[in-house]
């Protein structure tokens, strides 16, 4: 018998987004009552508009590129109309895996590591977990818990998470994906050198604004990660809704 961890955030007008990414917009196109069957019944749907890196969500390889290349050498192939041919959205499997949990707010002992907090390899090592080739790293910082307040969430986009010596730790194990409970999951503000680092030169998936509390709340270090990224074709991102499996002690 295996508990259900339900990793991902939920969406509604005025959740936080990353100022370069539209806003979450919904809004009922129909209403009960527009429409009347003659046996009564009706029906009511709505409109929703968003980005694909809005909420919680995994980078395709093709959402970075440097020096004019993608991930592997690839000169970027793209239109606003048809997106991106090489390394979308479209082209991430569905994941289930083995991921590992760095608890790195409990590490520390707080609740939320602070906005200027730099998570090193030390203190990964300091996990006591080791990500295997093909895993699912996740960082917990503590900032899932300002999911309901944009603005401190947000932050002027400033706040903690690895720099590029922290994401080499995890690329030079050969995760599959990287992610956390933040919304640019490196430390920011900065050059983006962690997004290119991953995504470009070692094509690591990153995954942002997971919620972990309830994952760090059992002490729960290993299990199996599941994730659906939508088919998006030339997409370069991809809403997903992810949990994590484990097993239950008899």
């Amino acid at each position: 018998m295996e508990k259900i961890y339900d990793l991902g955030q939920p969406y509604f007008i005025g959740m936080p987004h990353h100022p370069s990414h539209p806003p979450f917009l919904r809004s009922l196109n129909k209403m009960h009552g527009e429409v009347v069957l003659a046996n009564g019944a009706s029906a009511s749907s709505e409109t929703i508009t968003f980005g694909g890196h809005v909420g919680t969500h995994i980078d395709a390889l093709s959402h970075f590129s440097c020096d004019g290349k993608l991930h592997g050498g690839i000169p970027p192939e793209q239109s606003y109309a048809g997106g991106v041919t090489k390394h979308e959205a479209a082209g991430i499997a569905p994941i289930f895996r083995r991921g590992v949990l760095f608890d790195i707010a409990g590490l520390a002992g707080v609740e939320a590591l602070a906005e200027d907090f730099v998570i090193t390899p030390e203190h990964l090592q300091a996990c006591k977990v080791e990500p295997a080739e093909g895993d699912v790293a996740l960082i917990r910082t503590g900032w899932a818990r300002y999911w309901r307040d944009a603005k401190r969430f947000i932050n002027g986009v400033v706040g903690p998470g690895p720099l590029k010596e922290g994401a080499r730790w995890l690329s030079e194990r050969k995760v599959f994906a990287a992610g956390s409970d933040t919304v640019a999951f490196e430390k920011v503000p900065s050059k983006m050198e962690v997004h290119v680092h991953l995504l470009v030169d070692h094509g690591v998936h990153i995954i942002e604004c997971l919620n972990l509390e309830e994952l760090a709340r059992d002490g729960v270090k290993e299990f199996t990660f599941v994730a659906l990224p939508l088919k998006i074709e030339g997409g370069t991102g991809s809403p997903i809704r992810p949990v994590a499996l484990v097993e239950r002690r008899r």
